[in-house]
Order: C-alpha cells, then sequence, then structure tokens
C-alpha cells in the first residue's frame, strides 16, 4: 500500500453532489463527509445531479475521476435514482449490474479500492408509519458487493431506519421541506423527499460513516466527530 494520503473519489447522483447558490438549502452528502475525516484525506466530489450508472460514465464525468485513481485512494460508488426512473437515462436492472461491476473492475486495475453504497432511501411511509422500501436497484448492489467482495455500506438499509426512528413528521426535518418565501431559492416553497436539507446532508454523511466503522474499514481511522 501506498504510503500517500488517502483520497476518497465520490461518484453517485445529486443526493451526493455539491450544490451551487441556487440549489441551496439542497445538500448533497458529499459535502458534509468531508467534513467528518482529518485533514490527511483528500475527498474529490464527482457526484453530479441526474446521473445513473450509465450517463455519469457517458457524460465524461468518470474519465478524469478514474484517470487519477492510483494506491491509496478509494472509491465510493452510489447510484439507483435515476438508473431507476422512468427517463431516458435510466438503466435496466442487468445494465445497472454491467455499470456496476464495471466501475469496481477499473477502480481495481488501476490499484484504488472500491466501496459500494445502496441508495439512500426516499422519505415514503405506508398508513402504519413505517418507511416503504424505495429502490428495488438496492438488492442489486448487495450482489455485486457480495460477488465481487466489495465492501458494502446499505445506505437505504440505514437511512431506513433512522426515517423509523424518527417518523413521518420528524424526519421532514432531513429532506427539503420548505414554505413558501422561506428561501430566496424557493419563493414557492417545495416538497421534496428525495433531496436533504442541511441537517439532513449531515446525517445521511454520519451514517456512511458509520457504515465505515462496522465495515472496520481503513478509513475509519481518519473520521473525525464532532
Amino acid at each position: 500500500m501506498s504510503s500517500e494520503s488517502p483520497t476518497v473519489h465520490l461518484i453517485g447522483d445529486s443526493t451526493m453532489a455539491e450544490k451551487g447558490a441556487s440549489e441551496r438549502p439542497q445538500t448533497g452528502w458529499g459535502t458534509p463527509f468531508a467534513e467528518y475525516v482529518d485533514e490527511s484525506v483528500t475527498v474529490k466530489n464527482h457526484a453530479c445531479n441526474g446521473r445513473s450508472t450509465r450517463t455519469f460514465r457517458e457524460l465524461g464525468h468518470w474519465e478524469p475521476a478514474v484517470e487519477a485513481l492510483a494506491e491509496n485512494h478509494y472509491v465510493f460508488v452510489q447510484f439507483g435514482h435515476n438508473d431507476e426512473s422512468s427517463k431516458p437515462r435510466a438503466t435496466t436492472e442487468v445494465e445497472f449490474t454491467a455499470h456496476l461491476e464495471r466501475y469496481v473492475e477499473e477502480t481495481r486495475e488501476r490499484g484504488a479500492e472500491p466501496v459500494l453504497l445502496t441508495p439512500i432511501t426516499r422519505r415514503q411511509f405506508d398508513g402504519e408509519g413505517e418507511p416503504k422500501e424505495t429502490h428495488p436497484y438496492s438488492p442489486l448492489v448487495r450482489d455485486v458487493a457480495r460477488q465481487r467482495d466489495v465492501p458494502l455500506i446499505d445506505a437505504d438499509e440505514r437511512s431506513r431506519a433512522l426515517l423509523r426512528e424518527m417518523g413521518p413528521e420528524a424526519s421532514k426535518s432531513l429532506f427539503l421541506h420548505l414554505s413558501p418565501d422561506e428561501h430566496a431559492n424557493y419563493p414557492d416553497g417545495v416538497t421534496d423527499d428525495t433531496h436533504f436539507s442541511r441537517a439532513g446532508a449531515r446525517r445521511m454523511a454520519e451514517l456512511v460513516l458509520d457504515g465505515l466503522e462496522a465495515l472496520d474499514h481503513e478509513l475509519a481511522a481518519h473520521i473525525v466527530r464532532d
């Protein structure tokens, strides 16, 4: 293993991505994640809004990331929201699996280490107040992790457990729920149960950290909690 300081590359969609001024207070979990690791770790957030496993590659986001990989680099791969959609960026289950496997293979070819994450749950509850399973592609991520011997952080399961603990009302604080005129970027208000508030992004980043610690992953030694 290289003696260089570790570098973490985040690849994924809007739930992970950095946000521009016009999108705030919407926050991707990758932003606070970088604040939870010590100064020896470099975090490069390549995630982009609206990307699936296929379009992240097709639109040129993966190429600069993979070319920068080396030993002591880690690639966190989290997709699903857009792959599952009915939009043109969607992928079939077979395609989704193949794309994940390709990210894993190309990461390892560069001497870096992949980490797979299931997508964070959407905020949906049934009539009994139980969080719904909102990601049909999460089992595919688990399968690839098992078959390819890749560390897995089950962010879907962990975030549903958090929603179950908080309940339908309190869990709104994790997501982008704004009343009209509450924020200049959303004058008509917004009810978004996919994307996170600042507080929600921090909480989701903490769930990822919890996953690293549960894995006894090398990066866990670099976690800095408040």
